[in-house]
C-alpha cells in the first residue's frame, strides 16, 4: 500500500505504518513525503497512491474534485502554525512583528503549500509586512533552512519544531493562533486504503498521532 502524506507528518506517519504493519503483516506500507501541493499534482497526472493526507483542505478539496479520491475526505488531525528560530536566535526575533525587519532571513514555505498560505494569513491577520526571502516546496525544507542556520527565522508547525529538537527554538505567535485542519482519504478502491484510513480516525492512530504533537481537528 502507497501513502502518500504531507512533509509535516513524516514522524507520526513512520510510527503508524509500523504500527500497521505489525497488526497487518500481509501489509507493507509504502510511504512518499512532500509538499501537499507537489502530492497533488502527482496524484492528478495518474501517481498510483492508495492513500492521500493533506496538510489542508483546499488541496484535498482540488483532487477529489478531479474525481481522484475513493471516498470523501474526512479531517483526521490539526496542526498549529509555529515560528521557530535557531537555537542560538541569531536575529533575536522574539515576536511576530520582528519578522517584519529587512535585515531578517526568513524562511517560508511557497504559497501554494499548505503551511505557506497558512503563514501569510497570519502575517496579514497581524498587519506584519514580512516578505519571505526562501520560499520553498515542502515545511520541512524550512525547519532545515532553520537548523543549518540559512535563515533567522521560518513558519512551519509545532509539530516541526518537536522534530527539530535541541536545535531550534519557538517563538510565542501571541494571539495570532491559527491552525490547519488534516483531511486524509482512500486514492484507489482497495479494501487496504480504507482500512488504513479507518486507523488513522481509530483510537490507536489517534494515540499515535497525539504523541507527535497532533491534536483532534
Amino acid at each position: 500500500m502507497t501513502v502518500y502524506a504531507a512533509a509535516s507528518l513524516a514522524e507520526a506517519f513512520e510510527d503508524l505504518a509500523d504500527e500497521y504493519e505489525a497488526a497487518n503483516p500481509d501489509v507493507d506500507v509504502k510511504l512518499n513525503f512532500a509538499g501537499s501541493a507537489r502530492l497533488a499534482a502527482q496524484i492528478s497526472a495518474g501517481a498510483r497512491a492508495d492513500v492521500f493526507a493533506s496538510a489542508n483542505s483546499a488541496t484535498m478539496n482540488r483532487v477529489a474534485a478531479e474525481g481522484r479520491t475513493a471516498a470523501t475526505p474526512v479531517l483526521f488531525v490539526r496542526n498549529r502554525l509555529a515560528l521557530v528560530v535557531p537555537i542560538d536566535n541569531p536575529g533575536n526575533v522574539t515576536e511576530l512583528a520582528d519578522l517584519s525587519d529587512d535585515s531578517l532571513v526568513l524562511a517560508m514555505c511557497a504559497p501554494e503549500v499548505p503551511c505557506g498560505a497558512l503563514a501569510r494569513a497570519v502575517l496579514n491577520d497581524a498587519g506584519v509586512d514580512a516578505d519571505a526571502d526562501t520560499e520553498e516546496t515542502s515545511v520541512r525544507a524550512v525547519l532545515t533552512k532553520v537548523t543549518l542556520g540559512e535563515a533567522d527565522a521560518g513558519l512551519v508547525y509545532a509539530t516541526d519544531v518537536a522534530a527539530g529538537g535541541n536545535e531550534v527554538a519557538s517563538v510565542p505567535l501571541g494571539p495570532q493562533i491559527r491552525f490547519n485542519d488534516y483531511p486524509v482519504a482512500a486514492v484507489s478502491e482497495r479494501a487496504v486504503a480504507a482500512d488504513f484510513v479507518d486507523f488513522l480516525l481509530g483510537p490507536d492512530g489517534q494515540g499515535i498521532l497525539h504523541s507527535h504533537g497532533f491534536q483532534s481537528p
